[in-house]
């Protein structure tokens, strides 16, 4: 599989587009001005604690306080607090948790009012973005991701990520990782790291406790809200995230962005620099790469497929609702085999569109009714692999016995919304046009203007094939009569492109005259 990374960068905002095999399956925003991101450390202060949610509110800084449920307060809590308040008041003079006690783990079944109190300071990391009128929802559970591994302090468990199948090289990565790691430090090993020598993990250990030490010196005296540590650019992040051998090209259109993606690859992929290439033209990048017509046409309430299927995605507060729709062209001997192909060309694309649009929680798909069980099984398999691919965390439910299909997904941002619908050019918008019967006193009002300020010059006039046959009706029709008026003969033509009640003046040289 091919893999692409174009990236658009404007003054404002940076546009990140993912594609495979040349179709889009993600694509980023990333504004200048955007504060608050998934993974950014903060040091807050409690505003409220709601013991009927078993939640507190806290002030980072953002407009609406953000959300702290009993269940991400971790069971290190205890530990954080100590440390955060020891290092405020300087009883604390080290990054370092060697000689650091660790407190009793909280319970998980435990209330809010028991463990925190109110305007408490407390170092908080975001776990889902605003959204819509919800303020972010946070986390005590502090991680700083890197390329290979996640560094989680307070914790002294070493965890490999299940998708490493060798078990032998689980074991490696084990031992190597507990014979490295900081006392009082936790790690998680990421697939990433699958084959990779001591050298490059240690590199990149020493280099998230160095962010860790970072996030220490800004604490005392500190004064809550106070944003302690900023996740990678979106750029890099996705980068760290994604990269891999099978990356065939990076393409970006900002010389500075360009330089900056080059250098963070060196730090952990020099191998991969050569991939990275600058788009010098001056034809905008998501077109020359067909990015910007795949948009327009994924995008709004009908993605439609290549066999003529369809599917409508509708959007609620509570859920979305996805229909499958074989269309006019579904046209087979065998009914069954032609509904289970539509299904899975389905399927197919409601994966891709989840990621594209970046939809989360509820999500509930109506394919075509099928009877065969084998089939059912087929498609709900096919599925699963379909979102593979995927990283956000998700759940595959079986057909229910209506045929519906029930995904969950998880939401750590705004979902991805483009407007693809363009002004009616006739009506501006407003569903209404001017009455039909006062076109050609429009027409004349502007004729008579050309005839003035351009007295000598040639003139053409291009309308609908219905109004040019209406103008030229008759002996002494509209052009004969303008003749007579100006004594100048007024060229009409017919533009089938020409909207109803449209047109357009053009001169000699075939230039259109611009009335306004």
């Amino acid at each position: 599989m091919e893999k692409e990374l174009i990236i658009n960068a404007t003054p404002t905002e940076v546009e990140i587009a993912l594609l495979e095999d040349s179709k889009l399956v993600e694509i980023h925003y990333q504004k200048t001005n955007n504060n608050f991101s998934v993974g950014d450390i903060f040091l807050g202060k409690i505003r409220r604690l709601m013991p009927g949610l078993n939640a507190a509110f806290v002030d980072i800084g953002h407009k609406k306080d953000a959300f702290l449920h009993y269940t991400d307060l971790g069971t290190k809590l205890r530990s954080l607090v100590k440390y955060t308040n020891g290092a405020i008041s300087g009883a604390i003079t080290t990054h370092k948790l060697d000689n650091f006690k660790i407190e009793p783990e909280t319970i998980k079944t435990g209330k809010i009012d028991q463990v925190l109190g109110k305007r408490d300071h407390l170092l908080v990391q975001i776990l889902k973005e605003p959204i819509s009128t919800k303020g972010p929802r946070l986390s005590c559970e502090i991680t700083i991701p890197g390329r290979y591994l996640v560094l989680t302090p307070f914790n002294d468990v070493v965890a490999v990520s299940k998708k490493i199948a060798n078990a032998e090289e689980r074991k490696r990565l084990q031992n190597l990782v507990e014979s490295i790691k900081p006392k009082h430090f936790g790690v998680i090993v990421r697939t990433a790291a699958e084959g990779k020598k001591v050298a490059d993990l240690h590199e990149e250990l020493s280099m998230m406790v160095q962010r860790w030490e970072e996030i220490y010196q800004q604490l005392p005296k500190a004064k809550a809200p106070l944003k302690l540590m900023s996740e990678l650019d979106k750029t890099s992040s996705i980068l760290r995230d994604l990269l891999s051998d099978s990356f065939n090209r990076i393409v970006v259109n900002d010389k500075q962005l360009y330089q900056n993606i080059r250098n963070y690859l060196e730090s952990f992929a020099p191998d991969q620099v050569k991939i990275v290439n600058l788009h010098k033209t001056n034809k905008p990048i998501f077109e020359v790469f067909g990015v910007t017509r795949q948009i327009k046409a994924s995008f709004g309430k009908t993605a439609t497929m290549p066999s003529g299927a369809y599917v409508v995605i509708e959007s609620t507060e509570a859920m979305h609702v996805i229909d499958v729709n074989s269309g006019h062209k579904m046209g087979s001997s065998n009914q069954e085999e032609a509904v289970l192909r539509v299904n899975l060309e389905a399927a197919e694309e409601i994966a891709r569109q989840l990621r594209l649009r970046d939809i989360g929680g509820i999500i509930i798909v109506d394919f075509i009714d099928m009877k065969n069980q084998e089939h059912k099984k087929q498609l709900v398999s096919a599925m699963k692999q379909f979102m593979k691919k995927d990283r956000a965390q998700h759940t595959i439910l079986p057909l229910s016995k209506f045929g519906l299909m029930q995904i969950t997904r998880q939401r750590v941002r705004p979902e991805v919304k483009i407007n693809t619908a363009e002004v009616c050019p006739t009506c501006n918008g407003t569903g209404k046009i001017n009455a039909s019967i006062l076109l050609l006193d429009e027409i004349e009002r502007d004729l008579n203007f050309i005839m003035q300020s351009r007295m000598r010059a040639k003139t053409k006039l291009k309308v609908h094939p219905y109004v040019e046959a209406y103008l030229k009706k008759g002996l002494l029709n509209t052009q004969v009569k303008w003749w007579m008026k100006y004594q100048r003969w007024i060229r009409i033509e017919a533009d089938s492109n020409c909207p109803m009640i449209q047109y357009r003046f053009f001169d000699e040289n075939d230039d259109e005259v611009r009335l306004s």
